[in-house]
């Protein structure tokens, strides 16, 4: 068990290191990591010397600095057109997101949670943001529910009984509680959710025809329910208009 532990800790590590290069976009010295992750001095210097040994990060001597090398940007460029489509789904997000400006996201389902993987923020003072790789719960969430609608009815009940057994309890839900949420985003082909994760907070989801490698994606503009409520015509409107346009084949 220790072992595991260990090798999960490194790992850990390794991540936090890529995630605050992300966050500060600028090269980052061994006193800097060490105070912002609060590792040990000789961790943390252990850790970077073996990222750069590997090639992943760059050492300058004279500024005694670390940055990422493009073997971290080469590594996700397939990304894009993995979990995209050739873009057209960037595309898409990108222009709902200049038409709105509001906070565009498109979701999938990570085991028995929906997870935001791209996003595109709001740029209004009253807003509520959400980072890529953040999850919700699969069946009491907008986006979520958004998934659910496009599994079987058998897939939904196998799903459920999984949350509910596993799961904390506030994520819970019976069947006949969730199916005729789930008929009716088959029926109109889309959720407005309000209130459910964060207090005034909502979002439209809308699931794609267009799947990446099998996975379930979902579109979704939120923002602050009375916004939202204001302009769901307009938002409506200009998402149904997007799908047709980036997505139809």
């Amino acid at each position: 068990m220790a072992t595991i532990d260990s090798t999960v800790k490194s790992a850990r590590r390794i991540f936090e290191v890529l995630e605050y290069f992300e966050k500060v976009r600028r090269p980052i010295s061994l006193k800097e990591l060490s105070d912002h992750c609060v590792y040990p001095t000789s961790s943390a210097a252990a850790l970077l010397k073996s990222m750069v040994a590997l090639g992943y990060l760059f050492y300058d001597k004279y500024s005694r600095t670390y940055m990422p090398t493009m073997r971290i940007a080469q590594m996700g460029q397939w990304l894009n057109s993995g979990l995209f489509g050739e873009s057209a789904i960037l595309a898409m997000v990108e222009s709902i997101h200049e038409e709105l400006n509001e906070l565009v996201s498109i979701s999938t389902q990570s085991d028995l949670h929906a997870q935001y993987v791209h996003c595109l923020q709001a740029q209004q003072p009253l807003r509520f943001d959400v980072q890529p790789g953040e999850l919700r719960p699969l069946a009491i969430s907008g986006i979520g529910r958004a998934i659910l609608s496009e599994h079987t009815d058998e897939e939904i009940a196998r799903l459920l009984r999984h949350i509910n057994t596993t799961c904390p309890l506030a994520e819970h839900i019976e069947l006949d509680e969730l199916m005729p949420i789930v008929n009716g985003i088959r029926r109109d082909g889309y959720m407005f959710s309000k209130h459910i994760i964060t207090k005034d907070a909502g979002v439209i989801a809308m699931p794609l025809a267009k799947r990446s490698f099998g996975r379930i994606l979902v579109l979704g503009v939120g923002g602050p329910v009375s916004r939202l409520e204001d302009r769901f015509d307009e938002i409506i409107g200009c998402m149904r208009r997007s799908v047709d346009r980036f997505l139809s084949d």
